[in-house]
């Protein structure tokens, strides 16, 4: 049995803070919810979850339903901005950023292509 390094356990709580948002926006039925791993790409965070809610209300909902999950589990979110107007809204948990937005917006701003430049972004469940 190998023993534990902090770089193993910060990995195993990186991936319990990716597993808990993924959680928390399917059982909101978010839409479309896509996994991009930005290690490579930027120092700021290692990965970005992208979302879409129906409406605004339901961009809101997911974003606070992320929010409330992974402070029940231990995690801070560092800032939650654009929740006033909720049509996108972010999610800053260090490790994890989250992009809620409604369909336009996230056809407008296009992050997936922004971020995925050479590698496939991966899927919810």
């Amino acid at each position: 049995m190998k023993p534990e390094t902090t770089e193993t356990v910060a990995n195993a709580q990186e991936d319990r803070l990716l597993e808990l948002v993924i959680e928390a926006l399917e059982d909101l039925k978010a839409v479309d919810i896509r996994i991009l791993d930005v290690r490579g790409l930027t120092s700021i965070t290692d990965y970005m979850v992208i979302a879409s809610g129906t409406s605004t209300r339901h961009v809101k909902s997911l974003a606070d339903s992320v929010t409330r999950r992974t402070r029940e589990a231990g995690f801070r979110a560092l800032g939650v901005e654009g929740e006033q107007v909720a049509e996108w809204v972010l999610v800053d948990l260090g490790d994890v950023v989250v992009h809620v937005m409604i369909p336009g917006v996230r056809e407008f701003y296009a992050l997936e292509k922004l971020w995925s430049v050479g590698s496939e972004p991966r899927t919810g469940s």
